[in-house]
């Protein structure tokens, strides 16, 4: 294993970040290392913005912790792993690990011999990334049903069947067959329900609360936004919860037939209440569609980005954008790459990846499909060519991840198809591409301690030097569906696969 690189190796020469700016990206075929990376300096009329109030400081302590990454060698060691099992570890509540979906764990432990510690088989394929909550891993499939497993042995201590599955051809159109629960769930630590969203027969969407200590539906309502036809969403991005809601995206299906919008519906934990809902202003399309679903800000405000939409030229329709939402779903800002028109006529958008918070910043990372990375402003999101900065060269899908950089900065791993992508970003705005991962390697990437995780679709788990993009590991773990990414605790990562949940130990 390569395990002698230091952060400090990439991370010299870079300064604080600057104060409310956010990366996105949208990437195209490059070959690997830097090559194929570059850099370069008619709808409804839009609703009124939102006001708000300013986007907060950082919640970052004045001594600067929380900004310094782990040295792999002349610092502090993670804790060893016990010998061949599986160490319980803090819970893992949303898809990568927190609300801003960083998708990073200082703490955890390089690879030792990283290795099959069980594989658990369910009744269907798994999309979504499991939750961890108390030892137990919460994953819910396209059976139908929601599975609490034992985080030390796999073993199955609940099963709870919701609905049975919608076959694909009751839809107008699609590539998930059946399709049962597909986005990610989410544990709300104050009610203490893992929520889930199923597709059920009718069509339609249920927004289920289930109890995790053992697999009881503490509460149910309906999911679908008012006046839709529910056949034509699909509910593919994570669920988010924040602030005491449960925020639901939906896209379109597969082929973007039928009459669909992106939209979110926001329910409150408590199971009662009004619904919120947004709906991106477009005349069709736009999905929000994202595996990793909406992020959230620290004063509750939603990121989402959309997908490409039905206008191609006229005024600009929010779709092929990144969209701030408040935490009751009202507009507030947007912004959207010079060509949104050009890319909605050929199917090129920034909503295959969603956002992705730099931490101890104003910023976020996003990645798309047209082959732009751009900088923008949270605080500001500028609109149509609002971008601070912009990199060419990655055309990504997925969820990305993020890290803050010891003195100061941020670098960004992004999913892309000619292989996951460092990015870096400094405090005067300038981004500059980092190593490239070869073009196999392109799953969601996961940092945990010093070592990027992704997960192939023919089930190549691969560890790569978060400094370097050297490979450390690689684990076959059973064939995946397309945009899966692991959940992380204790000593361990647990994998969604086409068959159920597979664990690898990392250590030990």
């Amino acid at each position: 294993m390569h395990t002698g690189a230091r952060w400090s190796r990439w991370a010299a020469g870079f300064v604080p970040l600057v104060v409310g700016v956010v990366v996105l990206a949208g990437c195209s075929s490059g070959s690997p290392d830097t090559a194929g990376v570059s850099q370069a300096a008619s709808g409804p009329p839009a609703p009124a913005l939102a006001t708000v109030a300013p986007y907060p400081a950082p919640s970052v302590p004045a001594s600067g912790a929380g900004l310094v990454l782990p040295p792999i060698a002349g610092g502090p060691a993670a804790p060893p792993a016990p010998s061949g099992g599986v160490r319980a570890g803090a819970d893992w509540t949303t898809y990568h690990g927190d609300v801003a979906r960083t998708g990073y764990v200082a703490s955890g432990p390089d690879p030792a011999n990283p290795a099959l510690a069980w594989q658990t088989p369910l009744d269907g394929k798994v999309y979504g990334s499991p939750v961890v909550v108390a030892g137990e891993v919460v994953a819910a499939t396209e059976g139908g049903s929601v599975y609490g497993l034992d985080a030390v042995t796999g073993a199955v201590r609940w099963r709870t069947h919701l609905a049975d599955p919608v076959p694909g051809d009751a839809l107008p159109c699609g590539n998930i067959d059946p399709i049962g629960i597909t986005g990610s769930p989410a544990l709300d630590p104050t009610t203490g329900q893992v929520f889930v969203a199923t597709t059920e027969a009718g069509v339609h969407h249920q927004l289920y609360g289930i109890d995790p200590a053992g697999g009881g539906v503490r509460s149910k309502r309906d999911a679908d936004v008012p006046g839709v036809d529910p056949a034509t969403h699909l509910q593919r991005g994570a669920l988010l919860v924040s602030g005491g809601t449960v925020y639901v995206p939906y896209g379109g299906n597969y082929g973007d037939c039928g009459q669909y919008r992106g939209s979110v519906v926001g329910l409150p934990t408590t199971g009662t209440g009004p619904a919120k809902t947004f709906v991106v202003p477009t005349n069709r399309e736009a999905g929000i569609w994202a595996a990793s679903g909406p992020a959230a800000l620290p004063n509750g405000d939603v990121i989402v980005t959309t997908g490409n939409g039905e206008a191609t030229s006229g005024a600009w329709d929010h779709s092929d954008s990144v969209l701030r939402l408040t935490s009751g779903l009202a507009l507030v800002d947007g912004f959207a790459p010079v060509g949104w028109a050009d890319e909605n006529s050929v199917d090129a958008d920034l909503g295959s990846m969603g956002p992705v918070l730099l931490p101890g910043t104003h910023s976020a990372i996003t990645a798309g499909k047209a082959g732009g990375v751009f900088l923008v402003d949270l605080a500001g999101l500028g609109g149509v060519g609002g971008q601070k900065a912009e990199l060419t060269g990655c055309e990504a899908y997925g969820g990305g991840a993020a890290a803050p950089v010891q003195g100061g900065g941020a670098v960004a791993y992004l999913p892309c198809t000619s292989g996951v992508l460092q990015v870096r970003v400094g405090a005067d705005g300038r981004m500059t591409p980092g190593w490239k991962a070869p073009s196999q390697v392109q799953g969601s990437p996961l940092i945990v301690g010093t070592t990027v995780w992704s997960l192939q679709q023919d089930g190549a788990l691969i560890g790569l030097d978060a400094a370097t993009g050297a490979q450390r590991a690689n684990v076959a773990v059973g064939d995946s569906t397309r945009f899966a990414t692991p959940a992380y605790s204790g000593n361990a990562l647990f994998l969604p696969t086409s068959r159920g949940i597979t664990a690898v130990r990392l250590g030990g």
